[in-house]
């Protein structure tokens, strides 16, 4: 995998199927985040694509692997700023469908100006994929992306995608972590953890959701976690080495206690 910051990582190419991962794209005060474009057989999904600060960098990169003719989905895990607040100009320069969870489809138009919706391409009921709590299949070329089940890991409507030829789980804000270089394959599991605990424990709602998403994971066949943030987690060895230690970590409600309720004087 390139080091390279400035370039994008291929993180699985069959030939007819490839994952591509932009880890370097936010510039300035911008909290470092990741996208990720799926191809199969020439149709494209771009997951997670952030907001205006990397709009633009982002199609830049596009173009060196696909056209934006090629695009079928923009699909956001949630509705941070950082994972979706580009949509209107997703839906104003290409044909994409926005998928999203259908407790966040409904407040996306939120996200968008009189002016950018006079320029969109088809109505919002013909471009908003509202996914369902359970999750669902989304077709892409002759493959399928998998909306899988994360809710309060951290949102409340959350969902994971995962690509079953790649067999990479694209998690979100789960194994997150606030590092130099993302582009960087991690080495070092036990050094890593002080890069993700603070933030797993604020932003992920309780340990039994915890246990309860990593049971699923485990019955899954995944040989690479990559999250929005940080470096990704490759081959069973250290995918296994998170789901143990995330799997008893207490975060979130875990944690509060009167002491953080309390007014302040």
């Amino acid at each position: 995998m390139a080091t390279d910051r400035t370039t994008s990582q291929v993180l699985f190419d069959n030939g007819t199927h490839k994952c591509i991962s932009f880890t370097s794209l936010v510039k300035g005060e911008g909290v470092q985040a990741n996208q990720f474009l799926i191809l199969d057989h020439e149709r494209a999904a771009v997951l997670d694509p952030g907001g205006d600060l990397t709009y633009i960098p982002l199609t830049m990169e596009l173009n060196k692997y696909t056209r934006l003719q090629n695009l079928d989905y923009v699909i956001a895990s949630h509705q941070d700023p950082d994972i979706i607040t580009s949509m209107p100009r997703w839906l104003v320069y290409t044909k994409a469908k926005v998928a999203s969870s259908k407790l966040w489809a409904r407040f996306l138009p939120h996200l968008s100006s009189t002016f950018m919706n006079d320029r969109m391409q088809g109505s919002w009921e013909d471009r908003l994929i509202e996914i369902p709590d359970h999750g669902q299949s989304i077709p892409l070329g002759e493959s399928r992306i998998i909306a899988v089940p994360a809710h309060f890991l951290h949102s409340v409507g959350n969902f994971q995608f995962y690509d079953p030829i790649s067999k990479i789980l694209f998690s979100g804000d789960m194994g997150a972590s606030i590092v130099d270089d993302a582009s960087l394959p991690l080495e070092n599991f036990t050094d890593h953890i002080v890069k993700m605990k603070a933030f797993h424990q604020r932003y992920m709602c309780s340990n039994r959701v915890i246990k309860l998403w990593v049971r699923m994971v485990r019955e899954m066949d995944v040989e690479m976690i990559v999250p929005q943030h940080g470096n990704a987690f490759i081959g069973k060895p250290m995918v296994n080495q998170f789901l143990d230690w995330i799997e008893n970590l207490q975060c979130g409600i875990d944690l509060m206690d009167e002491t953080i309720f309390s007014c302040p004087k």
